[in-house]
């Protein structure tokens, strides 16, 4: 396969997610196995981006998440619902932005170069939770609706949309 990963550091968010979506679709083709997506989601975005840590956390039992696919330094390897940024995003079902994650009450550490992220959950084709996508960045307020709005958009990948 031809290099597929992008950069699109220095195009508008908006363009910059249009182009990982479609990148993603070339990608896949007509694979549907939702851990090549993760693996795949994870570099294209990583890479694309530049950030510090993307991936995710997966569900693998009603209260708890396990590192799944991701891109970047050792994730931690487990984080139950409730706990952190995911564990919040996993419990309460919605996206979490969290532009200075010194000022988030239970913030978990995982690398301490880690300054915002972004925590979207992931849903399966009958709207269970399955997952959620964990990006950090090493700047405070990285993350604003754009990203929320073309990351929303890719964790659709999972449900059929």
């Amino acid at each position: 396969m031809a290099e597929t990963l992008l950069d699109v550091r220095h195009e508008p968010k908006a363009r910059a997610y249009e182009m990982v979506h479609a990148a993603l679709d070339q990608v896949m083709g007509e694979t549907r196995d939702p851990v090549t997506a993760m693996a795949t989601i994870s570099a294209l975005l990583h890479h694309g981006f530049g950030f510090l840590w993307t991936g995710f956390y997966r569900v693998v039992s009603p209260e708890l998440l396990r590192v799944g696919p991701y891109q970047g330094t050792l994730g931690c390897l487990e984080i139950a619902f409730g706990r952190g940024v995911c564990g919040t995003a996993a419990a309460e079902r919605r996206t979490v932005i969290v532009p200075d994650v010194h000022e988030f009450p239970g913030h978990i550490t995982c690398d301490a170069r880690s300054r915002s992220e972004i925590v979207v959950p992931v849903f399966g084709a009958a709207s269970e939770l399955i997952a959620v996508l964990d990006i950090d960045s090493e700047r405070a307020n990285t993350f604003d609706t754009n990203d929320q709005a073309g990351l929303e958009r890719l964790a659709a990948w999972f449900t059929g949309a």
